[in-house]
């Protein structure tokens, strides 16, 4: 879909086709950039491509199997309180709605509750926002218990504030103490009710899910495994990069949100240490607020992952932006986006690239400050993967401490604790007894320290 700039007249001709219902119009209702001001927009956007913009929420709609009738930018100076965009806009896009006789109209913004229910009426089709839009497609794809009760729970935030839309043919209260009051207002307070119970309750189930999850985690812990996730942009390739760094078979297809659930597998190290490689869901601009909140359980497996892959398209036109945009969603969850000791960038996707273009990417990351390097890979090929994983290593070994020890070798106990606790780098039989190096958590130095009398490796 070749997006249209929607500036009192279309600047790209539109063929005129046979009218079909059930298509949606996608409205990019994007402020202008002024010099010398504050957007009213956040930074990333400032710098982010309009048409990349109107591209992404196409993709979006088409993620629930929408069909596209038009998609148009329609730049505005400031946004209006009541239907965000001028109503010179308005009297436009309702025109053009009711030629393409579309039944919805995507609005690539956040609406107020009034904006939505202004719109609607000026419109004379539903409206759906961008919050409202996601919302949809996390709704289709939850798949676990867990996946389905985040997703609800957003939803019903998202739509408390939203009730009277759906009662507007019901009286409105007019003043007075209770009995006094109409019956659409009764209603919707009652819908009201039932919402707050409902979310009260999914509240209630998430927080066992976390306290299951808290398990498995202390689980993972008091074995030498660490946690590996990734992170990126919606579409990054992550889920590809997940099968080719574990061999799993999780779905990874072209589309905004294919993966949503998380998933864990072991990850194996060059040399023979284990991880636990976890896949989160995509982030995007403008990730609601809800969803970022309701899927904190989800995401604690990035709190406390001991590495971070930063996934990101470099071949698309907005990596930058894209960056920017899972940055500040790091920081909503209390993470350093700077924290080199944590974070790899993995710049993915190099397949895309000539080899004169490669090169050139090449030295824009031998020019990177050595404490913030980037692994060019492309999770398609294989290409960049060993380098990936050397890297991912020598992160999780800077974590640990690595000890040399001697053990009798009829100590099977002691050589089981050994091999539960910690990763066992070499062992070897001398007379009777075991030499083994072994690199071990921090909370777990003291341990191995005092019981077998084991002493740090100066070249570690």
């Amino acid at each position: 879909m070749e997006p249209r700039n929607f500036d009192g007249e279309a600047d790209r001709p539109r063929s005129a086709g046979a009218k079909q219902t059930g298509r949606v119009l996608v409205v990019g209702p994007y402020l202008r950039a002024r010099a010398g001001s504050a957007d009213a927009q956040s930074e990333s956007h400032v710098q982010r491509d309009a048409e990349a913009r109107l591209d992404e929420a196409a993709g979006l709609a088409r993620a629930i199997d929408l069909v596209i009738a038009d998609a148009i930018i329609a730049p505005i100076s400031q946004i209006r309180p009541a239907t965000y965009i001028g109503k010179g806009k308005v009297e436009e896009i309702a025109a053009l709605a009711k030629s393409l006789d579309v039944e919805l109209v995507v609005m690539d913004c956040a609406l107020a509750p009034i904006q939505q229910r202004n719109l609607e009426k000026e419109l004379h089709a539903k409206v759906l926002d961008r919050t409202g839009l996601i919302l949809e497609i996390f709704g289709r794809r939850a798949k676990t218990k867990e996946g389905a009760l985040q997703v609800e729970l957003a939803h019903l935030n998202y739509q408390r504030s939203r009730l009277v839309r759906s009662w507007t043919h019901l009286e409105r209260q007019r003043g007075g103490f209770g009995f006094m009051g109409g019956p659409g207002e009764t209603q919707i307070e009652a819908d009201r009710r039932l919402i707050q119970e409902r979310i009260t309750k999914l509240e209630s189930e998430l927080k066992k899910v976390q306290a299951t999850r808290r398990l498995h985690r202390a689980g993972r812990q008091r074995v030498p495994y660490r946690v590996v996730a990734l992170v990126g942009y919606t579409n990054a390739g992550k889920s590809t990069l997940f099968n080719r760094l574990t061999r799993a078979d999780v779905q990874a297809a072209d589309m905004l949100f294919a993966t949503l659930d998380p998933t864990l597998r072991a990850l194996n190290l060059p040399h023979g240490g284990k991880a636990m490689l976890s896949d989160t869901v995509g982030f995007i601009s403008n990730l609601p607020t809800q969803l970022v909140a309701a899927f904190r359980a989800t995401l604690e497996e990035v709190l406390e992952a001991d590495v971070i892959l930063h996934v990101r398209d470099i071949s698309h036109e907005d990596a930058e932006a894209q960056q920017s945009d899972v940055d500040a969603v790091l920081r909503q969850l209390g993470i350093n986006p700077d924290d080199s000791g944590r974070i790899i960038e993995v710049w993915n996707k190099i397949d895309r690239y000539d080899a004169e273009q490669r090169e050139e990417l090449l030295n824009i990351a031998a020019r990177r400050p050595e404490d913030h390097p980037a692994m060019l890979v492309s999770a398609v090929s294989g290409e960049g993967i060993d380098a990936l994983l050397a890297a991912i290593e020598e992160r999780l070994a800077a974590k640990r401490t690595t000890l040399d020890l001697s053990i009798d070798a009829a100590d099977g106990a002691g050589i089981s604790w050994l091999h539960r606790n910690s990763e066992v780098l070499a062992k070897e039989l001398h007379d009777g007894r075991f030499d083994m190096t072994v690199r071990v958590d921090k909370t777990k130095r003291d341990i191995v320290v005092n019981r077998f009398d084991a002493v740090p490796r100066l070249s570690a």
